[in-house]
This record gives C-alpha cells, sequence and structure tokens, in this order.
C-alpha cells in the first residue's frame, strides 16, 4: 500500500474546498451528497450523534444557517492506498465575545460513485 499518493492527495485536497463552501453556507444539498448514502455513514458532531445518511440528512435540513464562518488553522490529508483517505483540521470561530476552538477529522473512501465521507467527527475545545 503507498501512503500519500500524490494523485490521491490531490485528488482529496480538492474536494475538500468544495465541502468547506458547502458548510460555511449552510448549502445542505451539496453536504449530503458528499456524504455516503448509508445506514452505516457516522457523523458526530459538538452536540449530535447521527447514525446514517438519512440523520445526517435531516440535521443539515435543519441547522441553521448563520455564524457557520470558520478560519481553517491547520488541514492535514493523508492517503491509505488509491482509495482510502483521512482528512483532519482545526479551526477557530468568531462568536459573539469569544473565540471557539475545535477540530474535525474525516474518513473518505473511494466508492464507486465516487469519493465520499464515511464518517466524520467536530468537536470543541474547551475555552
Amino acid at each position: 500500500m503507498v501512503i500519500n499518493d500524490p494523485e490521491v492527495v490531490a485528488e482529496l485536497a480538492a474536494l475538500y474546498p468544495r465541502y468547506e463552501e458547502a458548510l460555511v453556507s449552510n448549502d445542505a444539498d451539496t453536504l449530503t451528497e458528499m456524504f455516503w448514502d448509508s445506514p452505516h455513514a457516522l457523523r458526530f458532531g459538538a452536540t449530535e450523534n447521527l447514525h446514517g445518511s438519512a440523520e445526517i440528512a435531516a440535521f443539515r435540513q435543519a441547522r441553521p444557517g448563520a455564524n457557520l464562518a470558520r478560519t481553517i488553522d491547520r488541514l492535514d490529508i493523508v492517503a491509505f492506498g488509491r482509495d482510502t483517505g483521512s482528512i483532519t483540521l482545526e479551526f477557530t470561530r468568531q462568536l459573539p465575545g469569544k473565540t471557539v476552538r475545535g477540530r474535525q477529522s474525516q474518513l473518505w473512501i473511494r466508492l464507486p460513485e465516487g469519493w465520499k465521507i464515511v464518517s466524520a467527527h467536530v468537536s470543541l475545545l474547551p475555552s
């Protein structure tokens, strides 16, 4: 297995900005499309545990669209072979009266329909 094949890293690096733009603009349709359409997809958020693509999509559709902007402080991509990758990042959000720091991890798998997030986790760091 080749770790960090430059072509695979480049594919994932090209996908991530689309995810980030959809996230901060609250584009629920694009975010839903980027996740694996399966009852096995997972997203553990700062305040929620979502099991399956239906729960993830419902969360996205109901999420308020305000104050979603964030600054990416660090982004790391690791590719494992041709069809598996990990994208992790640290971020900062400016909210009224406070700065919030957090982290995010995503497991991406190349499926027949293309690259999909099969598992994601978001957590906030204590202030």
